[in-house]
């Protein structure tokens, strides 16, 4: 019986000292895969990114569940702060292309305030077309990198450098 309890003591040291191991960003603590309130749970369980269609920043029907999701999930974790980096595809000068990439940042920004996310927490960037997800040519690879990109401040999923950053 002494072995036992040792056992059951000895897992729950573990499982304690794992979770604290595995905290997610601003200090959630995820004890598991992907860690709560950070880039991974975003990504994973709740969606990063919506899609727009040629030279547009108006949010589709088929975002609203997406951006609905992240306005609940930045509910849920009231000191995460996100990034949302607006993208165009190659087509169109560099200057229209930032302006067109900012204009997506603003919608889904705008829309996440009006779901209750204080703008304090939301800093917008534009990529323009400097930042593809997909390095095709074809339709295809163009519609993926017409999107608006959502991620944890702090995490920068594609490495790119912003060219034009405002908080509101």
């Amino acid at each position: 019986m002494a072995k036992f309890r040792l056992l059951v003591v000895s897992a729950v040291f573990l499982v304690l000292v794992g979770c604290k191991s595995k905290s997610g960003i601003n200090g959630v603590c995820g004890c598991g895969w992907p860690p709560l309130g950070g880039e991974e749970d975003l990504e994973a369980n709740v969606g990063d990114r919506v899609f727009f269609q040629f030279d547009k920043s108006i949010l589709s029907n088929a975002s609203d569940a997406t951006l609905k999701r992240q306005s609940a999930w930045l509910a849920k974790y009231p000191k995460v702060s996100v990034l949302i980096a607006g993208n165009a595809d190659e087509r169109g000068t560099e200057t229209y292309n930032l302006a067109l990439g900012q204009r997506r940042a603003d919608a889904v920004r705008d829309y996440l305030m009006t779901n209750g996310v204080a703008s304090v927490r939301i800093i917008t960037v534009s990529f323009g077309k400097d930042c593809p997800i997909a390095s095709g040519h074809d339709e295809e690879s163009l519609q993926q990198n017409r999107n608006a990109i959502t991620s944890v401040q702090g995490f920068n999923p594609y490495k790119c450098q912003s060219v034009v950053r405002s908080g509101f």
